[in-house]
C-alpha cells in the first residue's frame, strides 16, 4: 500500500486532537500595575533601559519619579543624571529626592533596606 503524504493541516488537526485541552485555570491572569505609570523602578537591567523609559514617561506626564532600594540606588541616581545632564539637553531637573529605610521580612529574617525616590521634571 503506497504511503501518501498528508498535508500540513491534516497534520496538525490529528495533532490537536490527540493533545489533550489545556484547562482554562492554569492559564494565569496578567499582572496589573498598580504603581502610577511615571514611576519606574530600577533594577538590574541596563541604566540606559531605564533612561530611555523615563525620558518616555517625562514626555507624556511631565514628571517622573525613580525609585530604588539596596544595591540599584546608585544606577538610581545614574539614571536621574543621564536624564537631565546628558539625554535632556537641560531640559529637565532633580524636583526632589527622598530617602527611606523599608524593613523586608518576617521574624528572624527582617532586614532594613535603604530606598531612594527621585523625582524628574521640567
Amino acid at each position: 500500500m503506497p504511503r501518501t503524504k498528508k498535508s500540513d493541516t491534516e497534520a496538525s488537526e490529528e495533532q490537536k486532537a490527540a493533545e489533550p485541552a489545556a484547562a482554562p485555570a492554569q492559564q494565569s491572569a496578567p499582572q496589573q500595575r498598580t504603581a502610577p505609570y511615571n514611576h519606574i523602578f530600577v533594577g538590574q537591567k541596563p541604566v540606559m533601559n531605564y533612561a530611555m523609559s523615563a525620558l518616555i514617561q517625562l514626555a507624556q506626564a511631565g514628571e517622573v519619579v525613580v525609585k530604588a532600594r539596596g544595591m540599584a540606588i546608585s544606577r538610581a541616581v545614574d539614571v536621574a543624571e543621564i536624564v537631565t545632564k546628558r539625554l535632556g539637553n537641560g531640559q529637565f531637573k532633580v524636583k526632589d529626592i527622598g530617602i527611606s529605610t523599608e524593613v523586608v521580612g518576617e521574624g528572624p529574617e527582617q532586614r532594613n533596606i535603604s530606598s531612594i525616590e527621585i523625582v524628574v521634571g521640567k
